[in-house]
């Protein structure tokens, strides 16, 4: 397996020029999180004034260090904090920034704090509302006539719902012949489903690592795919990777797994079954929720610890959900789009696939052709609209 590219890096991409993605999403989502979080809680006093404060610091201040007694003010450190404390949030790498703007959110409404907001996610009512939402109940009642279908369509109609999240109820009813249309711009980009399949047979012996993106209709895809493998025997075991906490708004704790485990279980038809499923993998060890730090840390996975190394390195098969997944797995640089997925992960310690919609700047590996016809149709919209998504492997 090759350690190394050749591939001579790109500009890593930051916040600092009006217009850009990155510069809408600390300029404007930001501020937006912020006032989200306020509603969501009735929070005292001294919680409004540290949002105050961080809303301040994100719009028109500058990076402010975490408190002395943090309780990760030393991983923050050796993640590059003492670098960038002192610095425009636009001015440093828009990975970095991004994360550490959630870390202070954090801060800032006391989740590590010991006292009544010790613990309580700020997204967790946002969470809980797209979970029990009408529109889950109707992607789950589309499991019941897809049980009846053949195999392989269940393999693409649930490998497209994890892909598309939460739209999978577009992602039941797709099928390859849909996405291979005569269309110059297809709703895949870049489609290495079949090397996927190749490398998961029904052998029943091989190992799926999972890292999640997004809880709520997002993640129970994820787990429905999880659920079919091994009700299918293209794997024998399962690691999914979660967050250690809350971030980036929406994305997959521990206690968003169990929500949409009790989702699944309570729900009519086969979905019950398939949460049933997942109930028993955990409990007999088939099925592994894990949190290492560095899924929330601010850095590409080329620079993962070596514990996280050698654990992805005995996988048969590494699946990276979502967007920010995938900036960190290819690096969070403006890549030209043709760079070759394979030389960008070339580092990555085994067999790995991104499954992602597209909603960010970065991409690779795709060709040229491709790339000439969604530049024609919709400029550089393609990148960032989350109407076009990809499949890339590799083995």
């Amino acid at each position: 397996m090759p350690e190394r590219s050749d591939t001579p890096p790109a500009s890593v991409l930051l916040g600092n020029e009006p217009g850009s993605f990155p510069h809408s999403v600390l300029a404007e989502r930001h501020p937006a999180i912020i006032s989200q979080v306020r509603d969501s809680f009735p929070y005292d006093p001294e919680r409004h004034r540290a949002l105050d404060a961080l809303l301040a610091s994100c719009t028109k201040g500058v990076i402010e260090p975490l408190p002395a007694d943090a309780h990760d003010r030393d991983r923050w450190a050796a993640w590059g904090a003492e670098a960038y404390t002192g610095r425009s949030w636009f001015d440093v790498p828009w990975l970095w920034s991004e994360s550490f703007f959630y870390r202070q959110l954090l801060e800032a409404v006391g989740y590590f704090t010991p006292g009544p907001w010790l613990g309580i996610d700020p997204f967790r009512p946002s969470k809980l509302a797209e979970l029990n939402a009408p529109e889950t109940d109707e992607e789950l009642a589309a499991l019941d006539p897809l049980a009846e279908r053949p195999t392989d369509e269940q393999d693409r109609a649930l490998l497209h719902g994890s892909l598309w999240g939460n739209r999978a109820d577009l992602g039941f009813r797709l099928s390859a012949a849909q996405a291979a249309t005569a269309s110059d711009t297809p709703p895949l980009v870049s489609d290495d489903s079949e090397t996927l399949w190749s490398l998961l047979p029904p052998s029943g012996t091989a190992t799926l690592c999972l890292i999640a993106d997004n809880a709520g209709r997002e993640l129970i895809p994820d787990l429905l795919l999880i659920a079919h493998l091994l009700t299918q025997g293209r794997i024998g075991r399962a690691v999914l990777h979660i967050k250690p906490y809350p971030y980036y708004v929406s994305d997959a704790t521990h206690a968003d797994v169990l929500d949409a485990l009790r989702r699944l279980t309570s729900a009519p038809g086969a979905a019950a079954d398939y949460g049933r499923t997942l109930w028993s993998a955990i409990t007999d060890g088939r099925l592994a929720v894990r949190a290492h730090p560095f899924s929330s840390a601010p850095l590409p996975y080329a620079e993962m610890p070596a514990d996280l190394r050698g654990e992805l390195a005995t996988a048969t098969l590494t699946v990276l959900k979502g967007d920010l997944n995938y900036r960190r797995l290819v690096g969070d640089r403006l890549w030209p789009p043709t760079t070759p997925f394979l030389d960008v992960t070339a580092y990555f310690p085994g067999s790995v696939a991104a499954l992602r919609t597209l909603k960010s700047d970065v991409i690779t590996g795709l060709d040229a052709r491709t790339e000439a016809a969604l530049v024609a149709a919709e400029g550089q919209k393609w990148r960032t609209g989350g109407t076009h998504a990809l499949i890339q492997v590799r083995g």
